[in-house]
């Protein structure tokens, strides 16, 4: 029996102070110095931790915001002194896609590589824009059987890239249908390239170590290669050279030892991957195609071409459209992609990897559901590194976490975490829907509560359809 896929993971503590989202004030003059202080009893034993965190303090507004929310002392003080706030530099990070609640789930989830728990539950809305307006079924959560990590049953997160024929065809109980050649990956999670304003060269060579650790591959830029530093074979197992438009195509050799390359998509897609082939009938070619006005109709364009392996559709960092007035969402283009084919017959032979927007492994999860075999991510990782997604290193500005200095155990650690944590929440929810395998999540829309779909069928037939703005 195979080994189980598994990803070791060890504690990486944070660099920085930690921008925590609560504080506790206290109004200390109106204290009645009550021996059973409620901040004592504190069931997450903050106030110990307080009290050391004062007095190792470097900064004098370097304030504790530890807190977990749960209001117990809030409530329970004789005196009422004691009250919530908000840390307002914790407000103050991320874009307004990738949230504070965002980054600081990926901090804890980077640190410790475990699910954070808050005391506070979940404070957001029942609904909302992008992955918000969608829910997954849990209807088999009670089965013990399926208890996600825990569970007796065996849940897999592998999936293959490449195409897979129409059909397979027997003679004499011999299979005579030519097989494509396929990647296999323990995990549907691929390291994506870096936006140019968000690229650290010292995390080139980390992130080839993240990829070989955890069993997937990164995408690198060919014009970037050297950035990689000194690589052996085994190492190219683990990288996906993407070619652009006019670049020139990596060696021979290089091409010879690959197993999947990606090419960016314009008119002469067909004669490029010919071109490869004849080096190396065994590489699967991905086309990477931008999710721009003409993207959906040009991914459904080329999944008919029977060349084509595998296309990679690619939104903007915050899962938009670009370059159109009213942009659409990747899981909304993914599924319109993925129902367009499974229409014309054609999606189980093409592979569909969507990336932009994937900002939580329940994003993942919900992706796999609109279409997508796989996903790729890259905002999360650097997110991992305690970045703040201030902009800063954007506009040119030093980068207040300082990714620029860090160690490559540090790096290494910090993704190799979150890309765990990512793989146990994907079983957590596959469990909780009774599902064995990630291949039979993709495109399973059944498994999945769409708002704009209720809000339709509830109150559609009284007011009429929405008008989107």
């Amino acid at each position: 029996m195979p080994k189980k896929y598994h990803i070791e993971t060890k504690k990486i503590p944070p660099r920085l102070p930690k921008i925590g989202k609560f504080g506790i004030v206290d109004w200390r003059e109106d204290c009645a110095r009550c021996h059973n202080c409620v901040k004592k009893a504190c069931v997450y034993d903050r106030y110990r931790q307080e009290t050391q965190y004062i007095k190792d303090l470097d900064e004098f507004n370097a304030m504790f915001f530890e807190c977990m929310g749960c209001f117990s002392c809030v409530q329970k003080c004789t005196k009422g002194i004691l009250a919530l706030t908000v840390n307002p530099e914790y407000e103050g990070m991320g874009n307004g896609y990738y949230t504070p609640d965002i980054i600081l789930t990926t901090w804890n989830q980077a640190e410790t590589a475990g699910i954070p728990v808050s005391g506070a539950g979940y404070r957001g809305k029942f609904t909302g824009v992008g992955f918000d307006s969608m829910w997954t079924d849990m209807s088999e959560i009670v089965r013990p059987t399926r208890d996600g990590i825990h569970g007796r049953e065996y849940i897999s997160t592998s999936v293959d890239i490449g195409r897979k024929p129409k059909l397979l065809s027997f003679e004499n109980n011999r299979l005579t249908t030519p097989l494509p050649p396929l990647v296999d990956l323990p995990v549907p999670i691929l390291i994506d390239m870096f936006p140019k304003e968000y690229q650290f060269p010292n995390l080139m060579p980390m992130l080839l170590a993240v990829a070989a650790k955890t069993g997937t591959m990164m995408i690198v830029d060919r014009e970037q290669q050297g950035l990689l530093g000194t690589y052996n074979e085994k190492h190219l197992l683990n990288v996906v050279f993407h070619v652009g438009k006019d670049a020139s195509l990596p060696t021979p050799e290089i091409l010879r030892k690959s197993r999947l390359i990606e090419i960016a998509d314009d008119d002469g897609v067909e004669q490029r991957i010919e071109e490869i082939k004849t080096v190396n009938p065994g590489l699967v070619v991905a086309v990477r195609v931008e999710l721009d006005s003409r993207g959906e109709g040009r991914s459904i364009e080329l999944a008919h071409n029977p060349a084509v392996e595998v296309i990679h559709i690619v939104s903007d960092i915050n899962g938009n459209q670009t370059g159109v007035e009213t942009p659409g969402f990747i899981k909304d283009m993914t599924r319109h992609i993925h129902t367009s084919l499974v229409k014309e017959g054609i999606r189980d032979e093409v592979t569909i990897i969507a990336g932009g927007g994937i900002a939580l492994a329940e994003h993942m999860a919900k992706e796999i559901i609109c279409g997508a075999d796989a996903v790729t991510i890259n905002v999360p990782l650097l997110i991992a590194l305690e970045c703040r997604f201030c902009g800063s290193c954007r506009d040119g500005f030093d980068c207040p976490a300082k990714i620029e200095t860090i160690t490559a155990q540090y790096g290494v650690g910090r993704m190799t975490n979150l890309i765990a944590v990512w793989h146990d929440q994907l079983i957590e929810v596959m469990g909780a829907m009774g599902m064995r395998e990630a291949r039979r999540l993709r495109g399973e829309t059944g498994r999945a509560l769409f708002f704009e779909d209720i809000e339709e069928e509830t109150f559609g037939r009284l007011f009429g359809k929405r008008i989107s703005s």
